[in-house]
C-alpha cells in the first residue's frame, strides 16, 4: 500500500509535474529534430561520413563539457541552469530555422548550431537529473524515473512517424517548427518549476578543478556505480557502431523513405513501452544487478536481427528489441546513482560518469563513417554483436550481479 500511495503522489506533485511535462514536450519536439536533421543532411551531402560526424558533434558535449557541467550544476541554482540551457535551445533553433527559410543554411551550420544545442541540452538533462531528488522522495525514484522513461518512449512511438509524414507532406522548416515550439514551452514550464534549496552546499570558494576532483574519487569510490558506468561505456562504443550508418543504411542500402524512416523508429519505441512498464516487477523479481547483467542478451538479440535485416520493418523490430534493453539497463542505471551518491554530488558524479559513458561515442561514429564509405555496412553489426557479448560475459561471471 505505500508503494501505491508514494506512486499516487507524484501526480499531485506540482514541481514533479512541471517537470515531467516540460521533458515530455521537450522530448516530443526533439523526436522531429532527430529525424529531420539525418535526412536534411543526406539530401545536402549523400555522405554517411558526414551524416556520422553529426552525430558524433552530437555527443561532444558530454564529453568535453561533461565535468564542468557538472560542477555549475552542484555550485549553482538549478533551476536557474534549467531556465538559461531552455532559452538557449531555444535560440539555437531559431537560427536553424531562420537559416533554413533564408535558403542559407549549409552543414558546417549544422555542426556548429547542433554543438551548441546539445551543450544546453547535455547541461540541462544533468540539472534535471540531479534536481529530481529535491522534488521527490528516495523510495519515489524509481516509478519517478519509469514515469520518466515510459512517456519518453510513448513519444518515440508516435514522433518520428508524425515527423516523416510532415517531412513528406510540407517540409522540414514545419518539422524543425514543431521542436521550436516544444522548447520554448519547456523554457516557461521552467520558470514556473519551484526548487528546494540543496541540503548540502558546495563550497564555491573551491577551485574548478577540486569540485571536478571530488566528483571524479566519488565516482571511483562507488564500486556499486563505476561498474555498471564502466559496462556503458563500452555498450555506447557497440552502439555507435550502429547508430551513425544507420538512416543512411536504411535509405541508401534499402531504400526506404522519409516516412518509412519514421515507422521504422516508432516501431522501436515499442520496445521502450514494453521495458518501462514491466521494470518495476522485473526489479522486485530478479534484482537490479541481474536485471541489468541480463539486459545484454536483448541487445545481442537485436544486433543478430539486424545482420539479417532486409527491410526497414525488419530493423525496426531489432531496434525495438534494443530500447527494451536500453530501457531497462538505464532506468536501473539512473535510480542507482540517484539513491547512492550525495545530493550535493549528484551534478558532478552524472557529469563524469556521462563524459565516460560517451568517450567512445564519437570513435564509433568516425569509425563508422568511414567503413560505410567503402565497406559492407552489416560487418560493423556483427562487430557490436561480438561486443555485446564480451560485456555479458564479463557482468555474469562479476559480483556486481548479485550486489544490489
Amino acid at each position: 500500500m505505500k508503494q501505491i500511495r508514494a506512486e499516487d503522489a507524484l501526480w499531485k506533485n506540482r514541481n514533479f509535474l512541471f517537470l515531467w511535462g516540460g521533458t515530455t514536450l521537450s522530448s516530443f519536439g526533439m523526436q522531429m529534430y532527430s529525424i529531420a536533421i539525418p535526412l536534411l543532411i543526406y539530401d545536402l551531402s549523400k555522405s554517411a561520413l558526414s551524416m556520422s560526424i553529426m552525430r558524433a558533434i552530437e555527443f561532444f558535449p558530454n564529453i568535453f563539457l561533461g565535468m564542468l557541467a557538472g560542477v555549475f550544476v552542484d555550485r549553482l541554482n538549478r533551476k536557474r541552469m534549467m531556465v538559461w540551457t531552455s532559452f538557449i535551445q531555444v535560440f539555437c533553433m531559431a537560427a536553424i530555422l531562420g537559416l533554413l527559410l533564408a535558403r542559407q543554411l549549409e552543414i558546417w551550420h549544422l555542426y556548429i548550431i547542433g554543438f551548441v544545442l546539445s551543450s544546453a541540452g547535455y547541461t540541462f538533462g544533468n540539472a534535471n537529473h540531479s534536481v529530481l531528488p529535491q522534488l521527490i522522495s528516495k523510495e519515489q525514484l524509481t516509478s519517478a524515473n519509469a514515469k520518466l522513461s515510459l512517456v519518453d518512449t510513448l513519444i518515440r512511438m508516435i514522433g518520428p512517424g508524425i515527423a516523416g509524414m510532415l517531412i513528406a507532406a510540407f517540409s522540414y522548416e514545419s518539422t524543425l517548427s514543431i521542436y521550436f515550439g516544444c522548447l520554448f514551452l519547456l523554457f516557461l514550464f521552467m520558470q514556473l518549476l519551484q526548487v528546494p534549496p540543496k541540503e548540502v552546499k558546495t563550497n564555491e570558494k573551491n577551485s574548478l578543478w577540486k569540485d571536478m576532483k571530488e566528483g571524479i574519487d566519488e565516482l571511483f569510490r562507488n564500486k556499486t556505480l563505476l561498474i555498471p558506468t564502466m559496462t556503458v561505456l563500452f555498450s555506447n562504443f557497440a552502439s555507435s557502431l550502429v547508430i551513425g550508418v544507420l538512416v543512411f543504411f536504411a535509405t541508401d542500402v534499402l531504400g526506404a523513405d522519409s516516412k518509412q524512416i519514421g515507422f521504422m523508429f516508432t516501431i522501436s519505441a515499442i520496445g521502450g513501452i514494453v521495458g518501462a512498464s514491466v521494470v518495476g516487477k522485473l526489479r522486485k523479481r530478479f534484482g537490479r544487478g541481474t536485471l541489468y547483467t541480463y539486459s545484454i542478451l536483448f541487445d545481442i538479440t537485436a544486433m543478430a536481427l539486424l545482420i539479417f535485416s532486409q527491410t526497414w520493418w525488419m530493423i525496426g523490430i531489432s531496434l525495438a528489441i534494443r530500447t527494451f534493453s536500453t530501457t531497462l539497463s538505464n532506468i536501473v542505471y539512473f535510480t542507482i546513482r540517484q539513491e547512492f551518491t550525495p545530493n550535493h554530488l549528484l551534478g558532478r558524479v552524472a557529469g563524469t560518469s556521462s563524459m565516460l559513458m560517451k568517450l567512445t561515442l564519437p570513435l564509433g561514429l568516425f569509425i563508422s563513417g568511414l567503413w560505410a564509405e567503402w565497406f559492407s555496412i552489416r560487418i560493423l553489426f556483427v562487430i557490436s554483436m561480438f561486443i555485446f557479448i564480451m560485456l555479458f560475459l564479463r557482468l555474469f561471471n562479476h559480483p556486481f550481479r548479485k550486489l544490489i
